[in-house]
Protein backbone atom coordinates (compact mmCIF):
# COMPACT_ATOMS: atom_id res chain seq x y z
CA UNK A 1 0.00 0.00 0.00
CA UNK A 2 2.10 2.52 -1.27
CA UNK A 3 -0.79 5.31 -1.33
CA UNK A 4 -1.42 5.87 2.40
CA UNK A 5 2.20 5.39 4.35
CA UNK A 6 4.13 8.16 3.16
CA UNK A 7 4.49 11.87 0.78
CA UNK A 8 3.09 14.72 1.44
CA UNK A 9 -0.39 13.93 2.23
CA UNK A 10 -2.73 16.70 2.21
CA UNK A 11 0.19 19.89 1.78
CA UNK A 12 1.40 17.96 -1.06
CA UNK A 13 -2.21 18.12 -2.63
CA UNK A 14 -2.08 22.02 -1.61
CA UNK A 15 1.21 22.62 -3.28
CA UNK A 16 -0.01 20.78 -6.58
CA UNK A 17 -2.83 23.64 -6.34
CA UNK A 18 -0.76 26.29 -5.81
CA UNK A 19 1.73 25.96 -8.40
CA UNK A 20 -1.42 24.55 -10.98
CA UNK A 21 -2.97 28.61 -10.51
CA UNK A 22 0.06 30.27 -10.69
CA UNK A 23 1.20 28.31 -14.27
CA UNK A 24 -2.47 28.78 -15.64
CA UNK A 25 -1.92 32.11 -14.31
CA UNK A 26 1.07 32.67 -15.83
CA UNK A 27 0.25 31.62 -19.28
CA UNK A 28 -2.97 33.27 -19.60
CA UNK A 29 -1.42 36.59 -18.80
CA UNK A 30 1.23 35.81 -21.53
CA UNK A 31 -1.14 35.05 -24.21
CA UNK A 32 -3.13 38.30 -23.58
CA UNK A 33 0.21 40.53 -23.34
CA UNK A 34 1.39 38.75 -26.33
CA UNK A 35 -1.67 39.16 -28.31
CA UNK A 36 -1.83 43.11 -27.17
CA UNK A 37 1.55 43.43 -28.86
CA UNK A 38 0.92 41.89 -31.61
CA UNK A 39 -1.95 43.66 -32.48
CA UNK A 40 -0.35 46.94 -31.51
CA UNK A 41 2.04 46.16 -34.10
CA UNK A 42 -0.97 46.14 -36.94
CA UNK A 43 -1.75 49.57 -36.12
CA UNK A 44 -2.07 52.43 -38.46
CA UNK A 45 0.52 54.55 -37.31
CA UNK A 46 0.63 58.03 -39.43
CA UNK A 47 3.16 60.75 -38.85
CA UNK A 48 2.09 62.97 -36.54
CA UNK A 49 3.71 66.59 -35.84
CA UNK A 50 7.32 66.08 -34.26
CA UNK A 51 9.08 68.16 -31.57
CA UNK A 52 11.45 69.47 -34.41
CA UNK A 53 9.54 70.13 -36.66
CA UNK A 54 7.17 73.22 -36.81
CA UNK A 55 5.98 73.55 -40.24
CA UNK A 56 4.36 70.02 -39.81
CA UNK A 57 0.56 71.19 -39.41
CA UNK A 58 1.26 73.97 -42.42
CA UNK A 59 1.88 71.19 -44.71
CA UNK A 60 -0.69 68.65 -43.80
CA UNK A 61 -2.72 71.62 -44.26
CA UNK A 62 -1.25 72.40 -47.94
CA UNK A 63 -1.49 68.62 -48.90
CA UNK A 64 -6.00 68.37 -47.57
CA UNK A 65 -5.86 71.63 -49.83
CA UNK A 66 -3.98 69.99 -52.53
CA UNK A 67 -6.72 66.95 -52.00
CA UNK A 68 -9.38 69.32 -52.40
CA UNK A 69 -8.49 71.02 -55.64
CA UNK A 70 -8.03 68.04 -57.08
CA UNK A 71 -11.18 66.40 -56.50
CA UNK A 72 -12.99 69.40 -57.78
CA UNK A 73 -14.13 70.60 -54.60
CA UNK A 74 -12.76 74.15 -54.70
CA UNK A 75 -11.12 76.08 -58.30
CA UNK A 76 -8.08 77.29 -59.16
CA UNK A 77 -8.61 80.78 -58.08
CA UNK A 78 -9.67 79.86 -54.43
CA UNK A 79 -6.62 77.22 -53.97
CA UNK A 80 -4.35 80.05 -54.88
CA UNK A 81 -5.73 82.14 -52.75
CA UNK A 82 -5.90 80.03 -49.66
CA UNK A 83 -2.58 78.34 -50.52
CA UNK A 84 -1.14 81.77 -50.30
CA UNK A 85 -2.75 82.69 -46.89
CA UNK A 86 -1.00 79.52 -45.09
CA UNK A 87 1.98 80.31 -46.27
CA UNK A 88 1.85 83.74 -45.18
CA UNK A 89 0.77 82.37 -41.56
CA UNK A 90 3.94 80.42 -41.39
Amino acid sequence: MMWYGGGWGWSGWLFMTVIMVVFWSLLIVGTVVMARYLAGLHRDHRPGPSSGDPAWGSRRAEDLLAERFARGEIDEDEYKRRLTLLREQR
